[in-house]
């Protein structure tokens, strides 16, 4: 179906900009005169246009672009304002164009009768099951305002936890990055000068001196073919891991295992896991619904199977904590707690103070790393330095004393 945008002055004379699926102009137009709306232009646009495609490319939706959205969204849905009303109001004060347009998508389906998680779930590329889920559940209880303001606070906490673990990966990946370049250049410049210089001496040359001296004249001649086998196999790892079945799992698999690092990844799943598992049962969803609309929150296909197991249990009528106490990658303290909330009927409670638990162990971990990362990247440093250093220094060396 066609996808039609257009621009009208409402009953108050604002102007207001918006985009709709309808199967011709006419009918968006009788739509407008409807809502006495004045009619300023009606264009059509296609789902495959390759404007809104670029658009898509370079102003995708991110995670703060959510954040800032859910957040508004929830103070005006609390200060009573009406959802259309407070859409439109979002539309004009976004800056993303991607999320902008879906914005007033979203507006014009609740317009056309269609209610707020109905309408988000058209624009899924954007707003997840999962949002579309709670939603619901929250329109069903008459608690919208309470769910869209739980959705705000999960969202700007995975937020912070991954504006952390990016923040502690910003410095070595720096450090890294000026290393290869310094590397790039010496192999290509400093080294061929060096070598024309001591072959025209005849100066006997070290072991680490020969094998620098070799690798860049390696480089110098078959730079081309060594920049396509590096693009060619990253490529191939790429499409090999994220879209081979064995690769994805295998890779998953690694993450978790890795040491360090798998060990806060292992939390940051189980936090993103239960913190929105959490939020599902305090909007009423069932157990089984909610674990699956979770599942779609996972990126990481090991605990995807984990929930999988997880949902049959529950529709086998067996307990969600005995499910994940299988698996060594839920640590035994989740299943434990979730097995004392069961039993309470305090599930969602237990499982906010166990998200809190490992919220702080998170925190914890990722300043540890910081705090570390610093002396081992400077060791790195100091080798290849020292290295680099050493070939050089080494033949000249030699070269003066023969004077």
């Amino acid at each position: 179906m066609p996808v039609f945008i257009y621009k009208a002055k409402n009953t108050k004379n604002e102007m207001i900009d918006g985009m709709v699926d309808a199967a011709s102009s006419d009918i968006v137009a009788n739509l407008l005169t409807e809502k006495k709306w004045n009619i300023i232009s009606i264009s059509e646009k296609n789902i495959a246009n390759p404007d809104l495609s670029m658009l898509a490319i370079f102003n995708r939706v991110r995670s703060k672009d959510l954040v800032i959205f859910f957040r508004q969204l929830s103070v005006m849905v609390k200060a009573n304002l009406p959802i259309v009303r407070a859409l439109h109001i979002l539309v004009k004060q976004t800056e993303n164009k991607s999320l902008r347009l879906v914005i007033a998508n979203v507006a014009n389906e609740i317009d056309g009768g269609a209610k707020l998680s109905v309408a988000m779930t058209k624009s899924s590329h954007v707003f997840s099951n999962f949002y579309s889920n709670v939603i619901a559940s929250g329109e069903t209880s008459g608690r919208l305002g309470d769910v869209v303001d739980y959705i705000a606070d999960q969202q700007e906490k995975d937020y912070d936890l991954q504006s952390k673990i990016k923040g502690a990966m910003i410095y070595p990946a720096f450090i890294l990055s000026g290393l290869f370049v310094i590397g790039m250049i010496m192999m290509t410049w400093v080294i061929p000068q060096m070598t024309t210089m001591l072959t025209e001496a005849g100066a006997e040359l070290p072991f680490l001196t020969q094998i620098l001296i070799s690798a860049s004249d390696i480089f110098v001649i078959f730079w081309w073919l060594i920049i396509l086998v590096v693009v060619g196999g990253i490529g191939f790892l790429v499409y090999f891991f994220k879209k081979v079945e064995i690769g994805k799992k295998f890779l998953d698999q690694v993450k978790i295992n890795m040491p360090v690092f798998g060990k806060i990844l292992r939390k940051v799943y189980i936090v993103r896991i239960f913190r929105s598992f959490s939020t599902l049962l305090k909007g009423g969803v069932p157990i089984a619904q909610a674990l699956e609309t979770v599942k779609g929150v996972v990126s990481n296909s090991i605990y995807k199977d984990i929930i999988d197991d997880a949902i049959l249990a529950v529709e086998e009528g067996n307990s969600v904590s005995e499910s994940f106490a299988t698996y060594e990658e839920v640590p035994i303290m989740v299943s434990q707690m979730m097995s004392i909330g069961e039993e309470t009927g305090r599930l969602d409670e237990i499982i906010d103070r166990m998200i809190d638990f490992y919220s702080r162990e998170i925190d914890t971990s990722v300043a540890n790393i910081s705090t570390l990362i610093e002396p081992i990247i400077m060791v790195i440093l100091g080798i290849a330095i020292g290295g680099f250093v050493a070939a050089i220094i080494m033949p000249m060396w030699q070269l003066s004393s023969t004077f």
